[in-house]
């Protein structure tokens, strides 16, 4: 069998899709094909991971009344897929599976696209009335798909490059080993609502550094290189330094980066995600999002929100314009959680 899936756009959402990746492998079979579809940045998220076969990656752009290129057309239709399963909600993707051929295509009926697809599925609700969280929404695709059921545990691989480029960062920042190093994680593509203020991060940073314990790397993507350094740099401490400082800053980077650290004090982002599939202790702090909407089986998450009236909006922007959702959320708070996180693991070494 030749299955297609669409694969989700952010970081976060890839990373919950491991768990569906992994049962439409077995769907497909040793015989099969899995192909996945998806823009360039998220190959670099499954870098290393063993499920895709084949990858047909197609970029935002696309032309006249957003309809994808003849190239890519062409590229879906060589691949001669029977079964398509959309993790995407757009209608344009509905309409590239439509394109490809495939006999069977499964996807939730959102955007009034359920005449491109063969099986439109109603999203399914929680008894609360709430959307289920994405990672079971997609699992229960796979199901309709034809696929057996399979534990909810996210995975993450990384490849000898990412080690490499790991290895020359912890040696140019002078970090000791993994297990005294706590990587803190203040971005998030979502928008500035998410955000804890630099502030913030940098008190915590001096706290964790202060008992001669712990070292702090703090992560940053491309665009996110100056609100890392202002946090080194209101730290004042040599034990606490960026990942910024390094010349590139590639998603394989920050996956083995987080991968040998000791504990991860992130907003909700993609970093979040990446911890837990490595399985670190992770800290989340949400402020507009839900975290009932990315509800992940995982014990060793300690999730902080201050549970305002307010919460949560799930805007980019705070609409009220105070922002106390994180603003209020105390460095003492968090601090409290990661040394009752740490207090409760052995010392961990990098696998």
């Amino acid at each position: 069998m030749r299955i297609g899936v669409f694969l989700p756009n952010w970081v976060g959402d890839v990373i919950m899709a491991t768990p569906t990746l992994r049962s439409l492998r077995k769907l497909a079979g040793p015989d099969g094909r899995l192909v996945g579809i998806m823009r360039p940045y998220v190959s670099d998220v499954l870098a290393g991971t063993p499920w895709l076969d084949e990858t047909i990656v197609y970029s935002k752009a696309q032309q006249w009344f957003g309809l994808p290129s003849r190239e890519l057309i062409h590229n879906l239709q060589t691949a001669k897929l029977d079964v398509v399963v959309l993790l995407t909600n757009s209608m344009r993707t509905a309409w590239m599976a439509w394109r490809s051929g495939a006999r069977k295509r499964v996807g939730f009926r959102n955007e009034g696209r359920s005449f491109l697809l063969t099986n439109p599925i109603r999203e399914p609700r929680t008894a609360q009335g709430l959307p289920l969280p994405t990672l079971e929404g997609y699992l229960h695709l796979a199901a309709i798909a034809g696929c057996a059921p399979e534990p909810a545990t996210m995975e993450l691989g990384t490849e000898e490059i990412d080690e490499r480029a790991a290895d020359v960062a912890w040696n140019r920042l002078a970090l000791p080993d993994g297990d005294r190093v706590i990587v803190l994680n203040s971005g998030g593509a979502y928008g500035v609502a998410k955000l804890w203020p630099v502030e913030h991060f940098a008190e915590l940073a001096r706290r964790l550094v202060s008992g001669g314990t712990f070292s702090v790397l703090v992560n940053c993507g491309p665009s996110e290189r100056e609100t890392a350094r202002l946090i080194v740099e209101q730290a004042n401490d040599p034990r606490v330094v960026t990942l910024g400082d390094c010349k590139e800053l590639p998603v394989g980077l920050t996956k083995a980066c987080i991968r040998r650290s000791r504990l991860l004090v992130t907003t909700d982002s993609g970093p979040r995600y990446i911890g837990i599939a490595f399985g670190r202790p992770v800290v989340t702090l949400f402020g507009p999002t839900d975290p009932r909407l990315t509800k992940l089986p995982y014990q060793r998450e300690t999730q902080l929100s201050l549970g305002l009236d307010c919460q949560p909006c799930m805007e980019r922007t705070c609409p009220l314009k105070h922002h106390r959702c994180m603003r209020d959320l105390s460095v003492d708070q968090v601090y409290a959680a990661v040394r009752d996180s740490l207090s409760r693991l052995p010392a961990e070494h990098a696998a």
